[in-house]
Parts: C-alpha cells; structure tokens; sequence
C-alpha cells in the first residue's frame, strides 16, 4: 500500500503537499517562478439555449 494513502491521504492531496515541498525547496529565483506557474484562475459562465448568459463566479 502506498504510504501516502496509509496515511489517510488521496492522491490529488498528496501531490499538492510534495509539490508545495518541491517549490520551497528550490532556489529563490527558481521559487518565484515555479509560484507563478502554480496560479490558476477558473471562470464559471451560465449557459441556457447554447448561448453564454453571465458570469456565475470567480475563484482564483
């Protein structure tokens, strides 16, 4: 069994702690990069009849 799951966790959990370990772990300059890399931003849009109505929500 893989240690991460004996330790209660799944896998989009512990992926999310080894790559937060990873980029504290690298140089200053390289981190900063690797931060920018890890911003997402996700738009959720109403649909009705095939067409767009409004923007629902923003998460970042």
């Amino acid at each position: 069994m893989a240690a991460w799951r004996a330790a209660g966790l799944n896998y989009i959990n512990y992926s999310n702690i080894a790559a937060r370990l990873l980029r504290q772990a690298l140089k200053p300059d390289l981190r900063t990069q690797a931060i920018r890399r890890d911003e997402s931003h996700i738009k959720f849009t109403k649909w009705q009849g095939g067409k767009p109505e409004k923007v629902v929500s923003e998460a970042k």
